[in-house]
């Protein structure tokens, strides 16, 4: 078993942001050199998230709205009140959806559907520097 990594540094802009991350994972997978095996991609903090999903301008809101249904902003939580902040929606949206996606490929190429990209969520309430780990094993 060989372990490759990488690492995608990238800027957000908060509130529900997200960001295409395909491009960056396919990176390290060729860099890699590894025929086929497993690319796992993680975010690093609890107000961010890794999915994956149509990425088209449609389905990004579709899914911001439906988050925000799901837990919305504006609310009566304790983390806030306890800690003197404004972002418990965020750190329940990232324990929802989760930090990370594994995704087989083979002849080095992701095994993604024709509409399906790697995304990172940053539902931060504001803009933050997010690092996210791709590491390959073949």
């Amino acid at each position: 078993m060989t372990v490759h990594g990488g690492l995608l540094r990238l800027s957000t802009q908060g509130d529900g942001d997200i960001v295409d991350l395909t491009d960056g994972v396919r990176r390290v997978v060729q860099q890699s050199e590894a025929d086929r095996g497993v690319v796992t991609v993680f975010v690093t903090g609890s107000t961010a998230a890794v999915t994956t999903m149509e990425y088209e301008p449609g389905g990004v809101r579709d899914l911001q709205a439906t988050l925000e249904r799901l837990v919305a902003r504006a609310g009566d939580y304790e983390h806030n009140r306890l800690n003197h902040d404004t972002n418990a929606h965020a750190h329940l949206r990232a324990a929802i959806v989760g930090p990370s996606e594994s995704i087989p490929f083979a002849g080095g190429r992701l095994a993604l559907g024709t509409w399906q990209q790697v995304v990172l969520l940053d539902f931060d309430d504001r803009p933050r520097e997010r690092t996210v780990s791709v590491n390959v094993v073949s």
